[in-house]
């Protein structure tokens, strides 16, 4: 069974980090490019980075460049999301999405509040 789970969203203030993970199972992970998505409402979904299989090779959206950085433990099945001097214009929902070729999964997502 593939599972896609997002989690270490939450609240937190402008300037402030937060670190998000995306635990998979059910797939062979080390073939999987890794994409963070974020929506926020009323806007469409945004790719924000990516991470190839390896880890060796990121990028990441300039509205968030220098700010959040990929990250991937292939032995753990596992791939971060290090947001850093956030904004309030980074909240959203951030998604998980696991894709190699053809094939695409999606987690339901982790919720991010950036206020004071």
């Amino acid at each position: 069974q593939v599972q896609v789970v997002e989690s270490g969203g939450g609240l937190v203030q402008p300037g402030g980090s937060l670190k998000l993970s995306c635990t998979a199972s059910g797939f062979t992970f080390t073939r999987y490019e890794i994409r963070w998505y974020r929506q926020a409402p009323g806007k469409e979904r945004e790719l924000v980075a990516a991470i190839s299989t390896t880890g060796y090779t990121t990028n990441t959206a300039d509205s968030v460049k220098g700010r959040f950085t990929a990250s991937r433990e292939n032995g753990k099945n596992t791939v971060f999301l290090q947001m850093n001097n956030l904004k309030p214009e980074d909240a959203a929902v951030y998604y998980c999405n696991a894709k190699y070729n053809y094939l695409n999964y999606w987690g339901k997502g982790t919720l991010v509040t950036v206020s004071s």
